[in-house]
Formats: C-alpha cells, sequence, structure tokens
C-alpha cells in the first residue's frame, strides 16, 4: 500500500467513527430501550399488590418463629393498633409493634410501612408490612 492510499483509507475511517459516536446518541429511544427502569424512582415505597382487596404480606427481620397478621380490614378500618408479634417456639417470647394511622393510610394507597417491635430479651424487629 502507498501513501495515498494509506492516507485516504485512514482519513476515511477518522470520519467514520464521530458519525457512529453521533448516531448511537440520537434521541430517539428504540423500543427495547423505552424504559429500561420500571421503578425511576428507587425511593419509591409502592407495593405491587393492593392491600383493599388482598390483604397484606408481612416480613420480620432477623425472625426467630414470630408470626403477625394485617388483614385488609385492619388497612380498611386505618385505626392505629398495637399487633402481638406470636412466637411459636419453645421460648416463648413475645414482642409488641404498633401500626398508626398514617401507616395504614400508606398501605391503604398500596405503599410498604416499616414499623420497629417493642425490646424483648435484648432485641427488637423490624416489621415491614407490603401489599399482597
Amino acid at each position: 500500500m502507498d501513501r495515498k492510499s494509506f492516507l485516504q483509507k485512514t482519513s476515511a475511517s477518522l470520519l467514520v467513527i464521530p458519525a457512529i459516536t453521533l448516531l448511537g446518541c440520537s434521541s430517539d429511544s428504540g423500543d427495547e430501550m423505552e424504559n429500561p427502569n420500571p421503578n425511576p424512582n428507587p425511593g419509591d415505597t409502592m407495593a405491587s399488590g393492593n392491600c383493599l382487596d388482598n390483604g397484606t404480606e408481612v416480613a420480620i427481620s432477623a425472625n426467630h418463629g414470630h408470626e403477625l397478621t394485617v388483614s385488609k380490614e385492619d388497612v380498611a378500618a386505618g385505626t392505629a393498633k398495637t399487633y402481638t408479634l406470636s412466637q411459636a417456639s419453645t421460648d416463648q417470647h413475645t414482642h409488641q409493634v404498633t401500626l398508626t394511622s398514617a401507616q395504614f393510610s400508606e398501605l391503604e394507597s398500596n405503599h410498604q410501612i416499616t414499623a420497629t417491635s417493642t425490646n424483648q430479651e435484648g432485641h427488637t424487629h423490624n416489621v415491614t408490612v407490603s401489599c399482597a
């Protein structure tokens, strides 16, 4: 390859690279990338279920046998309520957790909430209630 051919091919390559870069930055967002993140606000605690129709699901942190049910009727009533975290194991200790009327309003709007239980035997539990 002579010098003239080399310079022509190199020049053409240098023009193609910026063109490809510009095309890659076009404002047309094809269907495959229309909304890659279905929850653009990661701080949003919107639940996928419906508390008034389906009731709730409860997750208890560092759980060792405690159980809790928050009914859809409790969500609909919307009044503050104190629950006892039952214990099925042999040590039989319990905790209390209170859900406020504001937290029930969040559940009614299908947002998940978290409350902290009372301290028993030197520990507490975070109780997260979400919509089923």
